[in-house]
């Protein structure tokens, strides 16, 4: 099982490359949720893709009985959750302002501050 879900954090990494080298901004924040996702799976699976029992530990022991699960990696993919939505929403609204007030949403017609015949500036003294 854990071959197949690496395998697809593989393809989520290829998959969010390839959508963040892309010239629209869309696709450049489908490309960074994508690549949140990978790495939530990532830190995920490194906590083992076992199933174990809660870390409960009775009364009158010490230490737990069988083996339990990690909830470090749960707890670590929780949060990571909660602060890539956020990130993906904040930058959400900033593409969509960008393209209101640009009309568009190719990264090099957003060259606003670089007129298109202006003079070099001088490249020595």
């Amino acid at each position: 099982m854990e071959t197949g879900v690496v395998v697809l954090i593989g393809l989520f990494f290829t998959v969010a490359v390839y959508l963040m080298l892309s010239k629209q901004l869309v696709r450049m924040l489908l490309g960074i949720a994508i690549l949140g996702n990978a790495v939530n799976m990532l830190i995920f699976t490194n906590g083992r893709l076992t199933r174990e029992v809660p870390p409960l530990i009775p009364d009158h022991l010490y230490m737990p009985v069988e083996t339990t699960a990690n909830p470090l990696p749960q707890a670590l993919v929780l949060t990571a959750i909660v602060i890539s939505f956020s990130f993906f929403a904040f930058l959400l609204v900033l593409a969509f302002r960008a393209y209101q007030e640009l009309g568009t949403d190719e990264v090099n017609e957003m060259r606003i501050a670089e007129p298109e015949n202006d003079q070099t500036p001088p490249q020595g003294y």
